[in-house]
């Protein structure tokens, strides 16, 4: 009797220590002008990912436009309903989990943080636009049963202004769609967000500023970590949600940890080793903790053979020294079906 109760006692403790180092190991699968096939997919279980974010496109002209254009003729294949439900179902016959998350794109590039009406009927309309949209894609994850949906990335002054609209869209979101639920807030915003607890993960685009070094080490990116840490932390444990890195990721270039949101193409020194050191320290500090659940790392493209490489100073770390980091972490905590 005392044997079997000590080999239920280490299998309990076996499966606790197992359950907590799995995390969501994901890759920001970036939307192309053409369907996916295996040859796309196949690099995506190499790196040991067991994650996908899926992203579909709706476009505004302006920062104040009431219209989000969405799922049309003139978007990229991997932009449309169509194309996001392609690429999920092909992901998923590879046993890779999927998280469908809209986004918007603004002309010029403009920040989505950003986004503010100027008049309450353009709030309304603007609402009813953005509705559209969501639940368009509510009800594509509901069809092709997505792990998880994410009802907004980057839009703190919306969210702050109409947190209503936002409480009610959850609601109709969850009437569509039984899976779990994120938003992806920006990394100086997360802690203002209402509605964390109508949802299942506290999402973050986690591009903090780390270091103000050329080329930072290891330890001290770490250590620009703590501030941030704590505060994540701390809402976490409020809350009672786990943290969901819905982005994050860096540059291969000098100066990586200082600025990490900065996608500019002017003016950048390549350096392929910053990049891998600062996921490194991201690594160390997040992924062995019981309340972070994951995340997802941007870009991933599907021509794997073309992007990135030795001359790349852009986000993905597809072909650089840093896809092997990636690798490692996602091997050292997979989680499969």
């Amino acid at each position: 009797m005392k044997f079997r109760l000590l080999c239920a006692f280490f299998c309990l403790l076996q499966f606790s220590c197992t359950s907590q180092s799995k995390k969501i190991n994901g890759v920001s699968f970036v939307a192309s002008r053409q369907a996916a096939d295996q040859s796309h997919v196949n690099p995506v279980i190499e790196v040991n990912a067991n994650y996908a974010a899926i992203m579909p496109f709706g476009f505004m002209r302006q920062l104040t436009t009431t219209e989000v254009v969405h799922n049309t003729d003139r978007q990229w294949f991997g932009e449309t309903r169509k194309g996001a439900k392609q690429y999920a179902e092909l992901l998923q016959k590879n046993g890779i989990k999927v998280m469908i998350k809209p986004q918007i794109w603004i002309w010029k590039g403009e920040f989505t943080g950003l986004i503010e009406m100027t008049s309450e009927a353009d709030w309304k309309a603007f609402e009813a636009s953005y509705e559209s949209f969501i639940l368009e894609y509510a009800s594509l994850a509901a069809e092709i049963n997505a792990e998880m949906y994410c009802i907004g990335t980057e839009l703190h002054k919306f969210v702050a202004a109409r947190p209503a609209f936002w409480k009610e869209l959850i609601t109709k979101v969850k009437k569509i769609y039984k899976g779990k639920l994120t938003y992806a807030e920006n990394w100086d915003s997360f802690d203002k967000v209402p509605f964390w607890e109508q949802l299942d993960f506290i999402g973050i685009d986690a591009y903090f500023p780390l270091s103000d070094e050329k080329m930072p080490s290891v330890e001290s990116l770490q250590k620009g970590w703590q501030q941030h840490k704590t505060k994540i932390k701390a809402l976490s444990e409020k809350i009672a949600r786990k943290i969901l890195f819905t982005e994050y990721g860096y540059r291969s270039m000098d100066y990586t940890g200082k600025e990490p949101w900065d996608s500019n193409h002017k003016g950048k020194t390549l350096n392929l080793e910053a990049q891998k050191v600062a996921l490194q320290a991201l690594y160390n500090e997040f992924w062995k903790e019981d309340w972070f659940a994951g995340g997802f790392i941007w870009k991933w493209f599907i021509h794997d053979e073309k992007v990135g490489g030795e001359t790349d100073d852009q986000f993905t770390p597809q072909n650089k020294p840093a896809e092997a980091i990636v690798r490692e972490t996602y091997k050292k905590y997979e989680w499969k079906n």
